[in-house]
């Protein structure tokens, strides 16, 4: 069963999108063109607004919510990736932008650290994959999807205790369990890569169509912008101690 932690990634993406097709099937380099280009409208985004940080500020959480509702969108209508991935991304990049200028003026060379973790981790992630030090065995799914779902309903809970003004100290503190859980939660960030990979892998072997290709790498922009924001966070809270 092909299984990823990453919502955008689920079980049965492939079940009903196999094509016969050869011309017009999903393949790995096209995933990987596709995911550069997402990465490329990203970064623009984020560089834009990070020269004009005090101008788009009121704009950030519009932004993250307009980038959260286009990536239903394309969880449930996948065969609108070719246009709502790249709409997802340039959401994003605002919104990225934005808490990374407002970071790196918090904790100079922030950014630079985790943009640079991020990026490192994706590169030996790829290669161990690829040269099968990580096996993506049945146990190895189950785990990650469970950890990936149990980390989403601390963050659900979370954000509906702030409404009450409540904090929870594991995510939000600097003290020694707050870094713990941060630390975790990159490791388990990282792994769902692993988990991204191996399901782009699958869907390139069954034939899936190629507008699946835009799919896949919409699902690894969401693990990648993910996993830079847990860095961000556990820096942050390393640099508050």
């Amino acid at each position: 069963m092909i299984r990823s932690g990453n919502p955008a990634l689920r079980a049965d993406v492939f079940k009903t999108t196999r094509s016969f097709d050869s011309a017009g099937a999903m393949s790995i380099q096209g995933t990987v063109n596709k995911t550069f280009v997402l990465l490329f409208i990203t970064i623009f985004s984020a560089s834009w607004v990070w020269g004009n940080t005090a101008k788009f500020l009121p704009l950030l959480m519009p932004a993250a919510i307009a980038g959260f509702v286009v990536a239903l969108i394309t969880i449930f209508k996948k065969e609108w990736a070719p246009v709502t991935s790249p709409i997802y991304a340039l959401f994003e990049g605002v919104f990225l932008g934005g808490i990374s200028a407002l970071m790196e003026e918090s904790y100079p060379g922030i950014v630079m650290q985790a943009v640079t973790l991020t990026f490192g981790t994706l590169f030996c992630l790829l290669t161990a994959y690829k040269s099968k030090l990580i096996k993506v065995t049945a146990n190895f799914r189950l785990g990650i999807v469970a950890a990936t779902g149990g980390i989403m309903l601390v963050y659900f809970v979370t954000f509906i205790l702030g409404f009450f003004g409540i904090r929870m100290p594991l995510v939000h503190q600097s003290g020694l369990l707050g870094i713990g859980f941060s630390l975790f939660v990159v490791v388990i960030a990282a792994l769902n890569l692993v988990l991204d990979f191996d399901f782009i892998e699958k869907g390139a072997e069954i034939g899936a169509p190629k507008y699946m290709e835009w799919y896949g790498a919409f699902g690894l922009i969401v693990t990648l912008i993910w996993l830079y924001l847990e860095i961000l966070r556990l820096l942050a809270k390393t640099r508050r101690r």
